[in-house]
């Protein structure tokens, strides 16, 4: 048990004081890195957690910060753990209702959606039906189902507040300002490690390669998305149900050193950006306690030492998949479901050494093509596209 922080129900007096948050992805990047934010502040507490099949971890999480309930996809994981965390008072819950439980915790407050997939849909459009204001780092949740989730959050009066280090700084950016007078975003990118390379150079790039980033430390599945550009194009789609801004507003801007995490543009020529080391415990933090600002211990950005900062135009002719994400976006419906999950599905054959690197934008233009778009599509139909989606790549890439 933590140090300093009252968890357990013999201790009302404090828990009024504590802010109630759940987490789906407990045991992944997002989640890990937000339980290290909870172990500095202590006036955070866990209610519920979520992951996918690591039991092991999730039941040290479990010992650690108490939740009232926890959540593992697999059934059978979840009778592993159950049996496991027997000694303690906690429910564990399995499968999409376990995720749906989790994410409606009565008293919690913020749900933290560090989940990845389409899989985080139901439980955050769930989360909102109960009132609970989003820490949103689920790009597909927007991505595929923006138009569903941005008025259901309007009509709840729920607060999407973004998690993603590019969004945050876009949502810091716009913090105060009147967003009729927004002129555009200037969401950048790192470039990845292939930045600068021709198309012939990325023919013979391996998985080793890819997950060779700069920068970040992110998930395997992150990093080559961030290597193809796909990563950008999600945040593209991302950022125009976030800001409500048309796609012409969104200027994708490649700045290799990731110190300026993105910037808005007003209607006076006034540009406001966020500038930082690039740590993701800064965003998450910033979305626990917005509009506060806590002090943290993680480094501070020395312009001098730093030199230069620098920025270029992306080269959407040797990576395609940013171009072909505003296609999918402009299109809309549920054109930005099949980009997403067919980017999904040829990133894992690319991670199995299945396909090349360059096969990833070919998949995702050939799912392109073949799909009829449904307008405005229900939950439902996003999912049946997605395995739709999934198939098609199946076949196509030999799986």
């Amino acid at each position: 048990m933590r140090s300093g922080a009252v968890i357990w129900k013999d201790c009302f007096w404090m828990r009024a004081e504590m802010k109630k948050i759940g987490i789906l992805g407990s045991t992944g990047s997002i989640g890990t890195q937000t339980l290290d934010i909870v172990r500095k502040e202590k006036d955070l507490e866990v209610v519920s957690l979520a992951a996918g099949s690591n039991v092991s971890l999730l039941e040290a999480q479990i010992r650690e910060f108490r939740p009232q309930i926890a959540a593992l996809w697999e059934e059978r994981a979840a009778v592993e753990l159950r049996a496991r965390v027997k000694d303690l008072p906690v429910r564990i819950v399995s499968g999409m209702d376990g995720l749906l439980e989790v994410s409606t915790v009565e008293d919690m407050e913020v749900l933290v959606t560090g989940i990845v997939g389409m899989i985080g849909i139901r439980p955050t459009i769930a989360a909102i039906e109960a009132g609970k204001d989003i820490a949103l780092a689920n790009k597909e949740t927007l991505v595929t189902a923006g138009h569903i989730i941005m008025p259901l959050a309007k009509s709840k009066g729920v607060r999407i507040l973004p998690v993603d280090s590019e969004h945050s700084a876009i949502f810091q950016s716009m913090h105060g300002e009147n967003r009729a007078r927004v002129e555009k975003i200037l969401l950048t990118a790192s470039g990845g490690p292939f930045r600068g390379k021709s198309r012939e150079a990325l023919a013979d790039m391996t998985v080793e390669d890819a997950l060779n980033h700069p920068n970040w430390s992110m998930g395997k599945k992150v990093t080559i998305d961030s290597a193809s550009l796909c990563n950008k194009g999600l945040e593209v789609m991302e950022a125009k149900w976030l800001f409500d801004v048309e796609l012409s507003q969104i200027e994708v801007v490649v700045h290799p050193q990731s110190i300026l995490h993105s910037a808005v543009q007003y209607a006076d020529g006034g540009i406001m950006g966020q500038m930082g080391v690039p740590d993701m415990k800064l965003p998450i933090q910033y979305a626990l306690f917005y509009p506060d600002r806590r002090p943290m211990e993680i480094g501070r950005v020395d312009l001098c030492k730093l030199g230069n900062l620098t920025f270029e135009r992306p080269d959407t002719d040797t990576f395609c998949g940013l171009a072909l994400a505003y296609r999918a976006a402009e299109r809309g419906g549920s054109l930005p479901t099949v980009f997403n999950a067919a980017n999904e599905k040829a990133v894992a054959l690319f991670l199995d050494q299945k396909i090349r690197f360059l096969e990833i934008p070919e998949l995702i233009e050939a799912a392109m093509e073949a799909h009829r778009v449904t307008e405005n599509p229900t939950v439902e139909e996003i999912l049946a596209a997605e395995a739709e989606t999934y198939e098609y790549i199946r076949l196509k890439g030999g799986e």
